[in-house]
């Protein structure tokens, strides 16, 4: 544990700009390197960091994807530092940042996601991956980006698994308890005042995974905390319910009391990290190989 800590800090350091950019740091339990770029969009690089395990290679593969309303985040936040220390050593790991509001409005984000997975596809190989095992991971904003990815996808960007932190899969039931009127989050990311319209409501349909489940999908693994006031809890049990009426593997994480804060999951229920890696090695067929 102490040399996962040890990796994870070393991390955050490069992710801080200790080393600069383009920083590869060797440690026992893999090879970190950062700002990668993974595309080019809107005039601005696409870049991810990644962790390539210490082994012989043929790892299961993780992209995460950053929380922070459409609008704030980055790849060195919220997830790396909530789940790093689980997840090194086990699967070689791409952490994404995407095009963000309001400089950038929607389909953007989604659009990076999907360049994100092609690119790891196309190159997990080099980094000791198994194209042929990956799991979207995204918390939040995030997790929303992942889930749509993961009920949307084609023979391009299909992947075996998809985990939701938190995620907010039905934006219209969302906005409608905000009394039918657009978060900050939305209207930053739409470029428009709070009043819905036809032209905004057809973003928040294109955008909620809810309304894409189909039978056939990968599974889905659902983590959220029952206090959460940012995204409610029963958007993971309504998404849950979809995806159980068509037959899709879904398990629901329920962490009782906790907010929408990734950061104080621990504080609740720290059994959720042990639980996520033991859905992750069953989904992908990580005692299979």
């Amino acid at each position: 544990m102490k040399v996962k800590l040890l990796c994870i800090g070393l991390y955050l350091m490069a992710a801080a700009g200790v080393f600069g950019a383009e920083v590869t740091a060797v440690t026992g339990t893999g090879d970190l390197q950062s700002n990668v770029q993974y595309g080019l969009a809107g005039g601005e690089r696409l870049l991810l960091d990644l962790n390539t395990p210490v082994g012989a290679g043929n790892f299961p593969v993780l992209i995460l994807v950053h929380g922070g309303g459409w609008g704030t985040g980055d790849k060195e936040g919220d997830l790396v530092p909530a789940i790093g220390s689980v997840i090194t050593g086990n699967f070689s790991w791409f952490s994404i940042n995407y095009r963000l509001a309001p400089k950038y409005q929607w389909p953007a984000c989604f659009e990076d996601v999907q360049t994100a997975i092609r690119w790891v596809k196309a190159h997990a190989a080099e980094y000791k991956g198994d194209p042929s095992r990956i799991a979207l991971v995204g918390y939040s904003a995030g997790g929303e980006l992942v889930c749509l990815a993961g009920v949307q996808a084609d023979a391009d960007t299909r992947v075996q698994a998809v985990v939701g932190f938190a995620p907010p899969t039905d934006m219209p039931a969302d906005t409608q308890r905000r009394g039918n009127l657009l978060s900050k989050s939305l209207q930053a990311l739409f470029g428009h005042s709070p009043t819905v319209d036809a032209g905004t409501m057809k973003s928040m349909v294109e955008m909620s995974a809810i309304d894409y489940v189909y039978p056939g999908l990968p599974p889905f693994l659902l983590i959220h905390g029952t206090a959460d006031q940012s995204v409610p809890y029963n958007q993971s049990i309504n998404f849950k319910a979809k995806l159980d009426a068509n037959k899709v593997p879904c398990q629901l994480i329920t962490i009782q009391g906790a907010t929408h804060k990734i950061a104080d999951w621990d504080k609740f229920d720290p059994t959720y990290k042990d639980q996520l890696m033991a859905w992750l090695k069953q989904a992908l067929g990580v005692n299979k190989q």
